[in-house]
């Protein structure tokens, strides 16, 4: 017997049987009231005493399929204005855009019983469990993300009294949001238990991390906390997580409940891996490199943290450093890589924010964007190559076909090189090289669908002046459907240069230690 297989499959059983459980005491803790009307598997046979409703993006026609909303650069979207009491109970959201960090650049806002000043503020993907714009495909019990990162769905329940007002602001100052999709699914209801408590979610920053402990909440009221996105990009070579997570409650000089390092926090032990679970999970994890990129999530769902007078919520930004040379500084020191986090909260009174969330460029890593129109391409054979200034398509009709894509590179440094590839049915094999040289693994570009992915090329030295990127056709993929024809497509959408020198402490921690 194949016990490797015997082993997963109870594994998988497992998981299945965690969120049923999960979503059952969810639904109990959150959507049981007083008449009895909760949404669980074992009350689905009893009346239920509200209206179920729904806001979307369809059209008015409703023989039409143009179901989708733009928003220009800087505008902002309406998606719903409710009249309570009611309770939202599921949000979805799809994107498309040419945008390459449309993740960061839209911004979503909550507003409950007609506050001026939104409750819940952050980036699109992040309130979703993505950080840095990615899009990433994972599951958990409130939060849900499909579609290579695309299928946005969210699960909190979300009661208010009297009204709720949701709206996405495009603070791109260059790309229009070309489709934004959506339904809003909700309840409404003759009334609520006076004791509810409103949600919340605050996005926050530090880029690079500042000397102290990386807040992610400070609030007044009473309440529970109920969730944490935690998103890191490096800037040294090394572990980030090594500091402890801090909940100090009502006032609490020294904190009652304080962890023993990141990953244990966030469910894993011993760094991080892509994984993912009902409550907690590690959904980005790129790897330990300076300009890598990885995002975390732990949901308070069965030991929400309850507070009456005030709470704060707070992380060292400890870890390991590397030199280049594999030398191991230390494990313990102050880190400044590139934080961002969500924290998300039940409160009563409502509560909104003061200060301004960072503009959109300041939430994305100083990335040089070059789209098709700023590359000097070449292929052989020429036909079949097209060029829009959004993307370039090559369809060879041949396996050893290539592409040759030259590149400016503004300032010499230290350039983590990445793109966005295209994956399609009819994607075949391609070997990417740099300079001449191979750079990682041969690419397997055929998948059920067409799709851009982000492909990272690792770290090199770069000079000023030009460069090229190379992919030599290797044939199909032997993921290729019998009935496909054979186009050995190669598309590209954008190319990206993160130069490490303009990540504020780069090297930084290496220049104290070595005095280099």
């Amino acid at each position: 017997m194949d016990m490797t297989r015997l082993k997963r499959e109870w594994l998988a059983g497992v998981l299945v049987i965690v969120c049923i459980v999960g979503i059952a005491t969810l639904d109990r803790a959150v959507a049981a009231e007083p008449d009895g009307s909760a949404t669980t598997l074992d009350t689905l046979y009893r009346p239920q005493q509200y209206r179920t409703l729904r806001d979307s993006s369809s059209a008015d026609d409703l023989n039409s399929n143009a179901d989708a909303r733009s928003i220009e650069p800087g505008g902002t979207l309406v998606v719903a204005e409710l009249e309570g009491p009611g309770i939202i109970t599921h949000m979805w959201f799809t994107v498309a855009s040419f945008d390459p960090f449309y993740g960061r650049s839209l911004l979503l806002r909550i507003y409950w019983d007609g506050a001026e000043k939104p409750s819940v503020e952050t980036p699109l993907h992040d309130f979703f469990g993505l950080g840095h714009g990615a899009k990433v495909s994972y599951r958990s019990i409130p939060v849900s993300v499909e579609s290579w990162g695309r299928s946005l769905n969210c699960f909190w329940r979300m009661p208010f009294r009297k009204s709720a007002k949701i709206t996405v602001t495009n603070e791109s100052e260059e790309y229009e949001t070309d489709s934004f999709y959506y339904h809003i699914n909700w309840q409404k209801r003759e009334k609520l238990p006076e004791d509810i408590l409103y949600f919340h979610a605050r996005y926050r920053q530090a880029m690079p991390a500042q000397p102290g402990d990386y807040v992610i909440l400070e609030t007044t009221g009473k309440g529970n906390y109920v969730g944490t996105v935690y998103s890191a990009q490096m800037v040294e070579l090394g572990w980030f997580g090594e500091g402890d997570d801090r909940f100090y409650v009502d006032g609490e000089e020294r904190p009652s409940i304080k962890g023993t390092g990141s990953e244990e926090y966030f469910g894993d032990a011993w760094g991080f891996r892509q994984f993912y679970a009902p409550f907690f999970g590690v959904p980005l994890w790129e790897g330990y490199f300076p300009g890598d990129r990885g995002s975390a999530y732990r949901w308070h769902l069965m030991n929400p943290v309850a507070f009456k007078k005030s709470l704060k919520v707070s992380i060292e930004h400890r870890g390991s450093v590397f030199t280049d040379e594999g030398q191991h500084l230390g494990q313990f020191f102050e880190r400044p890589d590139w934080l961002s986090s969500v924290a998300f909260w039940y409160q009563s009174p409502i509560v909104t924010f003061a200060d301004p969330i960072p503009p959109a460029a300041e939430r994305i890593a100083p990335y040089t964007v070059l789209s098709s129109a700023d590359l000097e391409v070449r292929a052989m054979p020429a036909a079949g190559l097209e060029k829009t200034p959004a993307e370039l398509t090559y369809l060879p009709q041949q396996p050893d076909a290539r592409i040759e894509i030259d590149f400016e590179v503004p300032k010499e440094g230290r350039y983590q090189v990445s793109a966005f590839i295209t994956h399609s049915v009819f994607g075949s094999r391609y070997q990417p090289f740099l300079d001449d040289k191979p750079v990682g693994e041969e690419l397997d570009l055929c998948v059920s669908g067409a799709d851009p992915f982000w492909v990272n090329f690792d770290l090199h030295d770069l000079s000023a002046g030009k460069h090229t990127l190379r992919f030599e056709g290797r044939g199909l993929s032997p993921k290729r459907r019998s009935m496909a024809p054979q186009g050995y497509a190669f598309g590209l959408n954008y190319l990206l240069l993160l130069r490490l020198e303009d990540m504020g402490g780069y090297h930084q921690v290496l220049k104290e230690q070595t005095g280099s």
